[in-house]
């Protein structure tokens, strides 16, 4: 008997809870969701996360002088945001799946991916029942579990792409455009009926933008699909291996990025304003982003500088900035493939980032935690100091939960396990089927048998 086989039955023949009591191994913690042989994801991942630490404590820490710089800052660089996380996401499912094809049974395959979305939608609901109680008004429990947040559409998006996956690439492409172009009249249209008190458009608005929209269903939707074609170029370049696979990876990726980027600025050079919904305004409540004109427009350090309105391709959820997120995406990750996975640069910053990128999970939850010590303290300068403190504190802490701790407890840590018991609900399954094919072959040759000896009589 092989090594294999003697390994399996140890597996089938350990209870779930003894099982799931052992160590996880450490690599196993940093590589749950990463997308393996192309370190360029995790890189990227990493500078995302680092982003959207400054950003949240920059809003919470800079002073009334200098808050308009986190307004500045962040509008410009929401491309790293939950448009990228939610991108490189579906990129993981895709290799997940595939990596997968032919190993193990679609339904164990599919019980997999719906695990781990299930289990980041319930953490985004925790999440929701603080965030929303405490940011938004006019909502209470149970009507705070339901959020469209970064987290939320991270967990759906795990369930979507699955399904996207079974589409061609060109059908994934046409209704990822669809739901963009027809996202901005679509979400008008429920805007207005919730205001006119209609009961059932409410509803609908509820579910699809939610009381949190910082990622509605509409039209963050589209990203699923989008992302899903080109996580199919990557896997099938890192299939091929060859530097000529990896380079015309990063030319359809650098083409599509530059292409998407100029239509998201073309079509969205239009400024608006908070107000209505009218040609050049927004309502704050459907498009919380535009928050930051308020912020940009309290710098008084430069009289001469004026922000009389936010460009559409910048407005987080509109049409153009769909369009302009998903190419910078494609550039973003074009860039870092072409100098981490095809040049083979690496440096202690490189390899800081991408283990910032394999806990992206855990640092996007922990980092909220002491975000309320310094409200409206620090200038510019202190700031930058205190911030990148708290960065590396919480990157050094994370090493040593995981190092010495095997990171019990931790996002990732659920999601290795979730990954875990599907694991040995698979090794079951394919015990079984074997189990079955071999009673069908006896009872084929035990026909076969009978026939013969009917054939000799």
């Amino acid at each position: 008997m092989s090594s294999e086989k003697e390994k399996e039955i140890n597996m089938d023949s350990i209870p779930l809870f003894d099982y799931l009591k052992q160590a996880i191994p450490v690599e196993d913690l940093r590589d749950y969701s990463s997308v393996r042989r192309i370190g360029s994801i995790d890189f990227v991942k990493g500078v995302a996360i680092v982003f959207i630490m400054i950003a949240h404590t920059g809003g919470a820490w800079l002073d009334s002088t200098w808050v308009f710089i986190y307004g500045i800052g962040f509008t410009f660089l929401d491309i790293l945001g939950p448009s990228l996380f939610i991108f490189l996401s579906a990129l993981s499912v895709v290799f997940s799946i595939r990596r997968k094809k032919g190993i193990l049974p679609e339904k164990v395959i599919r019980n997999r991916i719906f695990s781990r979305g299930i289990m980041i939608i319930v953490i985004a609901i925790i999440f929701n029942i603080i965030s929303i109680e405490f940011t938004i008004e006019g909502y209470s429990f149970p009507a705070t579990l339901w959020g469209w947040n970064i987290l939320m559409f991270i967990g759906a998006s795990q369930i979507f792409s699955y399904y996207a996956l079974k589409l061609s690439k060109i059908s994934r492409a046409v209704i990822g455009m669809f739901i963009i172009f027809t996202s901005d009249t679509i979400r008008l249209w429920l805007y207005q009926g919730k205001e006119a008190g209609d009961v059932i458009i409410t509803i609908l608005h509820y579910i699809i933008v939610s009381p949190s929209p910082m990622t509605p269903l509409l039209p963050w939707l589209s990203i699923c699909f989008l992302a899903s074609i080109f996580g199919e170029y990557m896997y099938e370049a890192m299939i091929g291996g060859t530097k000529k696979d990896y380079i015309k990876l990063f030319r359809t990726f650098l083409y599509w990025g530059i292409f998407l980027v100029l239509a998201g600025i073309f079509l969205g050079s239009n400024g608006y304003v908070t107000g209505g919904f009218t040609n050049n305004e927004l309502p704050l409540n459907e498009y919380p982003f535009m928050e930051l004109l308020k912020v940009m427009q309290t710098q008084s350090l430069f009289p001469e500088i004026t922000y009389p309105g936010m460009w559409e391709f910048l407005i987080r959820g509109r049409l153009p900035n769909m369009i302009y997120n998903l190419g910078a995406a494609l550039l973003l990750i074009a860039i870092s493939f072409y100098f981490i996975d095809i040049k083979r640069k690496m440096n202690n910053f490189i390899s800081m980032m991408n283990y910032y990128g394999k806990v992206s999970l855990s640092l996007f939850l922990l980092h909220f935690i002491f975000i309320t010590l310094f409200l409206y303290s620090f200038n510019l300068v202190v700031f930058i100091f205190v911030c990148f403190g708290y960065i590396g504190f919480w990157g050094f802490l994370m090493y040593v939960w995981n190092e010495f701790y095997g990171g019990a407890g931790s996002p990732e840590w659920l999601m290795v396990q979730v990954g875990r018991i599907g694991q040995k609900t698979g090794e079951t399954v394919k015990k079984e089927i074997r189990i079955i094919e071999g009673e069908i072959k006896e009872t084929v040759n035990k026909i076969k048998r009978e026939h013969d000896k009917g054939s000799k009589e």
